[in-house]
């Protein structure tokens, strides 16, 4: 892709999204905050809406790719900003979101693979997806932590080992850009709502999908290692203190370095990126595709997660119900 060319993507992104903003205005798409919210003032919800609109002016101007992955995305982000305006039966929701990861196996050619592989591909796609929309909480944290992601698939694509449309990458790059301009800030223009955070975790799974079946190297799913140790272990405290895992919650970790310790919300968000930063140089220049290194390296980062958790909140918060 030109520069000429990422720059008339990029103002476009810049549009689409303005013009969403009229629209929320217009139709109450708002966020009001509540005892469970990080933040204190009315803000635009739904401004994630760019990623998905970003990947489809990526399959209008470069060939028509990946159409079953684009079904899949659009299905998804559209249920996702309906349940944003106003809240869907779950029964029509969970379809919904069924019908967009099969399409998204589809694009991936994963039936022609055995069965269980569908099983792990399914827990990890549900469970990546989830964590995603659990971890959406602070201004910044989504965007930024995302475009870590992008950079660093976009750099494997580019100087390791090809494997998706490096426009594809830049486009949805150009739509986080967008996103946190209007969002990485004390005071955020918008949020954004289930429909950004489901869109880019589908994007980044696919990405992450396509670059695990061709390099059958299991290790890149610690591109994601932060969110997913925040979110696992989170759960595990929330069965420990017998609490309903399914209700929304203020237990995560960077929720209290942001509500209880007041941290920043940017401070906070680029802890998470540094955090997340340093783990993916590992994972690319040191673990590769080395099983016991994969491991040791979820094992001690682990470790120190729960360290740090029991020495910051205690042990009383952590595993008694208050």
């Amino acid at each position: 892709m030109s520069i000429v060319f990422a720059v008339i993507i990029l103002l476009c992104l810049f549009a689409l999204e303005l013009v969403y903003f009229k629209l929320a205005d217009h139709f109450n798409i708002i966020d009001k905050p509540n005892h469970r919210s990080s933040h204190s003032s009315v803000t635009i919800r739904g401004g994630g809406v760019i990623f998905g609109l970003g990947a489809i002016l990526f399959f209008f101007f470069f060939g028509f790719q990946f159409p079953f992955f684009i079904a899949g995305l659009f299905s998804i982000a559209l249920i996702s900003l309906l349940d944003d305006i106003h809240t869907l039966n779950n029964k029509v929701r969970l379809s919904i979101h069924l019908i967009s990861v099969l399409l998204l196996f589809y694009q991936w050619d994963l039936f022609a693979m055995p069965c269980y592989w569908i099983v792990i591909a399914l827990i990890f796609v549900i469970g990546t997806i989830n964590a995603y929309n659990f971890m959406d909480g602070i201004n910044g944290i989504t965007g930024f932590y995302s475009i870590l992601a992008i950079v660093t698939l976009y750099c494997i694509n580019s100087y390791i080992t090809p494997y998706t449309s490096s426009a594809l990458l830049i486009t949805v790059g150009l739509s986080l850009v967008v996103f946190n301009f209007f969002n990485f800030r004390q005071r955020a223009k918008c949020f954004a709502g289930d429909v950004g955070s489901i869109s880019i975790a589908f994007i980044i799974i696919f990405l992450i999908g396509q670059l695990i079946l061709k390099t059958y190297n299991f290790s890149y799913i610690l591109l994601l290692l932060v969110y997913g140790l925040d979110a696992v272990v989170t759960i595990g405290f929330r069965v420990l203190r017998k609490e309903n895992i399914f209700e929304a919650h203020r237990s995560h970790f960077y929720q209290y370095l942001s509500n209880e310790l007041k941290w920043p919300h940017l401070v906070v968000s680029t802890l998470y990126f540094c955090v997340q930063g340093l783990i993916n140089c590992f994972v690319i220049f040191v673990v590769k595709d080395s099983l016991i290194l994969s491991l040791s390296l979820i094992l001690i980062s682990a470790i120190l997660f729960l360290s740090i958790r029991f020495s910051v909140e205690g042990k009383t918060k952590l595993l008694s119900k208050v």
